[in-house]
């Protein structure tokens, strides 16, 4: 269930490439600390669960041959254009591409009806570098969590100032904060409960110096969080330093369906189990214990190629207007049982399970390149 080492090694191999996306003193740059602040008029705003209404999905055409290398470029270009095509399907994409791709992603869509932006990227995860949108006093805002390349293993310059560019094409205003957080790294369940792992957001290499109050206070400010559920993730072992979306989800209020992992050498059966242990024992904002299902990871994979940084997990599922678009890697058991679970968490959607084994060949997913916009 590892999730972008590949990424993470490769840019390792990529020399000066990590320093030219720092764009102040390293010192500050990498602990965090940020010149943005709390909007003056001192507004709270509440982050709608991901089932909620969508009126758009954003996503980014930005996979580069620097970044995902030759081989597998064109077929991450193909995953991306298939996740948008299917999303387009439910309701309205938008994506952000650069201006010399556009041709390109155009043909790759196969006339689906998907919205084509130009702007500069570095890459493609719009879930970590996408504004989270939130809702308050009957307006629609969006918030710059300062996307620092998870903690400064990638270079970020440009996605750096996609937030605020989208923000700007969704016609919302941008909410500042000092806290650096991916859209990925939280779960929310719409009603004042959220799903946050430690391992990223209390990491130094985000946070130096925030305790568990520190965020808490700031994320119920921000998205009307009342109660923080925390996970202690894994830091380390991928780039996103143990992100919620591959561990743990919100079906509903109250219900949380969390990834498990069978294969003892992984790093991740420990740790899935820790959290399993956590979720039973927790309550949310409204005191309700937490009814868990759990998705299996495949123990069998189509993609031959698959080495320890394979994302291959269920959780990263993404809900749209009437859909649910979810992974499948070719093992009949578990493939089909993520299914039918998911379908029958989410009765009024369709399940819709497509082949992304590119992208999960680079540790990530589909909710990885995913952002909602909620209805106004």
């Amino acid at each position: 269930m590892e999730r972008r080492g590949f990424v993470r090694s490769g840019i390792l191999t990529m020399g000066g490439l990590l320093l030219a996306g720092c764009d102040g003193p390293i010192s500050s740059w990498f602990s965090g600390d940020s010149s943005a602040s709390k909007p003056a008029d001192g507004r709270d705003w509440v982050m709608p669960d991901e089932g909620a209404p969508h009126k758009r999905t954003w996503m980014a055409f930005g996979a580069s041959e620097a970044i995902w290398g030759k081989q597998l470029l064109p077929q991450v270009r193909q995953n991306l254009a298939l996740i948008a095509a299917t999303i387009a399907r439910f309701e309205p994409v938008s994506m952000l591409v650069r201006q010399d791709e556009i041709d390109m992603a155009r043909t790759l869509l196969g006339g689906a009806n998907v919205e084509l932006i130009a702007a500069d990227l570095d890459d493609l995860w719009m879930r970590d570098t996408g504004p989270v949108f939130v809702k308050g006093n009957g307006t629609k805002a969006g918030v710059d969590f300062n996307f620092n390349g998870w903690g400064g293993k990638q270079q970020h310059k440009r996605d750096a100032e996609v937030a605020t560019f989208v923000d700007g094409r969704a016609g919302v205003e941008t909410v500042h904060t000092d806290l650096v957080l991916e859209g990925g790294g939280i779960e929310v369940d719409g009603e004042g409960t959220a799903i946050i792992t430690e391992s990223c957001v209390l990491n130094n290499n985000r946070n130096r110096g925030w305790k568990k109050p520190d965020v808490e206070a700031e994320l119920r400010h921000l998205l009307g969080i009342e109660k923080v559920i925390w996970l202690p993730g894994i830091a380390g072992h991928d780039i996103t330093d143990g992100h919620t979306d591959f561990y743990a989800r919100f079906a509903g209020p109250g219900v949380v369906v969390a990834g498990l992992d069978n294969n003892e050498e992984s790093f991740d059966y420990d740790v899935t189990r820790r959290h399993l242990d956590l979720l039973h024992n927790a309550t949310d904002a409204k005191g309700r214990p937490l009814r868990i299902e759990t998705l299996e990871a495949p123990s069998e994979l189509r993609y031959k190629g698959a080495g320890d940084d394979f994302a291959a997990g269920y959780i990263n599922f993404y809900v749209c207007n009437g859909g649910v678009i979810a992974p499948e890697f070719g093992d009949p058991e578990t493939d089909s049982a993520a299914q039918a679970t998911l379908q029958r968490l989410f009765p009024g959607r369709q399940v819709v399970q497509i082949n992304i084994d590119a992208i999960a060949a680079g540790g990530g997913g589909i909710h990885c390149t995913t952002q909602q916009e909620p209805v106004d």
